[in-house]
């Protein structure tokens, strides 16, 4: 059943929007973007809906306080009915986790029992989360395209490039989002003491596997300051992504911080393994969020939820969905989305995170200079992981599972990929149809 839970007669330009995973203690930040940049995109009702009412009713009226303080005149209404939620919105935004914190502990745990990095977006934990999330997104999405066929859908679900994939294989109107862009970029502008307007990266590869190659000022045409900031900032950056600055000088580009699952692999296990997992310190943080979220008093979102991840993401969605809906958005902006010729290594319905020019009819790349083997082989690797298991998360199967693992650069060993293999199904027997 829809709850209404506040607002003022529309803007005339406004738009609606669904937020799906809208329980999510992330949702504050989301809210707050939306609230802040009204400009960019006017929004006459901002549907929060997921399963979990207790969770949906705590940051609903967080929501609504957060818009109220703000003087923001939409509506925020929350539900757990997803096709009510969606009947009529604009675009619909994708932020569920199937499985919750529990299922993304073992995601981190599990693989380091074979000696393998533990992570919920990459290696065998990210083809785990692949598995699960694939038909519940295709699901919505169907949902989605009965409702409402000119609705945009963008995905923040990881891991977005397989996510991101499927929906565009199967016909949805679908962009992919990720926040290592806009991070990069506001950190560069905070370096450099310009505005983050001026940054434009030249930012290649797949999500979360990316690296800078330049940083330019202005637009893509600009001054290429990338040899400056390593020179006179090296340390600072590679501090924040923890790899040692000798990997940025010597290739003079800066890889996100995921690369560190590749280039530091065993160091990273090590380490994982002397430590508790990322989920179960979200988990004991999101506990704490949720008892904020019930006091009536807070009308603004928490210093906490900042540790919670995803730095700048409702400045990014806010953006991406102004744009495809014909708002005031950035007309440049990193997305994951088709090759389409973009990398000629790769094959055009390969998902690629890359700059491109975004507008109401899409994401199109920017022109790309040619990639240095070192990351293209690794580029091209990774995509024939992907193809193998957005296969397995579509049709299933041990024997398909176990080839994506024994394709992942992070497993890459038979023994490895059978021990992991085996793990995972277990692991995850009740959201697997075919298991």
């Amino acid at each position: 059943m829809l709850q209404s839970i506040g607002g003022q007669p529309p803007h005339p330009r406004a738009k609606k929007l669904a937020v799906v995973g809208g329980g999510s203690t992330y949702t504050p930040e989301l809210i707050d973007g939306f609230a802040r940049l009204r400009d960019t995109l006017p929004i006459t009702e901002l549907v929060l809906v997921d399963p979990a009412a207790d969770r949906l009713d705590l940051v609903g009226g967080l929501a609504r306080r957060i818009f109220a303080k703000q003087d923001h005149d939409g509506r925020i209404t929350t539900t757990t009915d997803l096709d009510a939620a969606v009947e009529g919105a604009d675009a619909v935004l994708l932020q569920l986790r199937v499985g919750g914190q529990a299922a993304r502990n073992q995601d981190e745990t599990w693989p380091l029992e074979c000696g393998c990095v533990g992570q919920e977006t990459t290696g065998a934990g990210g083809l785990a989360k692949a598995l699960r999330t694939v038909p519940v997104v295709l699901d919505i999405a169907e949902r989605v395209r009965r409702a409402n066929p000119d609705a945009w859908i963008i995905d923040f679900t990881n891991p977005v490039g397989i996510v991101t994939r499927a929906l565009l294989r199967a016909g949805h109107k679908a962009v992919g989002l990720c926040n290592v862009a806009i991070g990069f970029q506001r950190k560069f502008a905070r370096l450099l003491d310009v505005a983050p307007s001026e940054i434009h990266l030249d930012h290649i590869g797949l999500n979360h596997l990316t690296w800078e190659t330049g940083v330019r000022l202005g637009g893509p045409d600009g001054e290429d300051v990338l040899p400056r900031l390593l020179a006179e900032h090296g340390d600072t950056i590679a501090g924040d992504l923890h790899l040692p600055r000798l990997v940025m000088d010597r290739f003079g580009v800066v890889p996100s911080y995921y690369l560190r699952y590749y280039y530091a692999h065993d160091e990273v296990v090590e380490e994982l393994r002397t430590k508790p997992s990322r989920a179960a310190e979200v988990a004991a943080m999101e506990k704490e969020l949720l008892e904020m979220y019930g006091d009536p008093a807070l009308d603004e979102k928490p210093a906490l939820l900042g540790k919670r991840g995803g730095a700048f993401y409702s400045e990014a969605a806010v953006d991406l969905a102004a744009s495809l809906l014909g708002g005031s958005g950035s007309p440049y902006q990193v997305v994951n989305t088709r090759n389409d010729g973009t990398l000629p290594f790769l094959p055009d319905d390969a998902v690629i995170e890359t700059q491109a020019a975004v507008g109401p009819g899409g994401a199109v790349p920017l022109p790309v200079a040619p990639v240095d083997p070192l990351y293209a082989g690794l580029i091209a690797n990774v995509t024939a992981y992907e193809d193998l298991a957005l296969d397995a998360a579509l049709r299933g199967g041990r024997e398909r599972v176990f080839k994506a693992l024994l394709a992942h650069p992070l497993v890459g060993q038979y023994a490895y990929a059978e021990q992991l293999t085996d793990r995972l199904i277990a692991h995850n027997r009740e959201h697997l149809a075919w298991a």
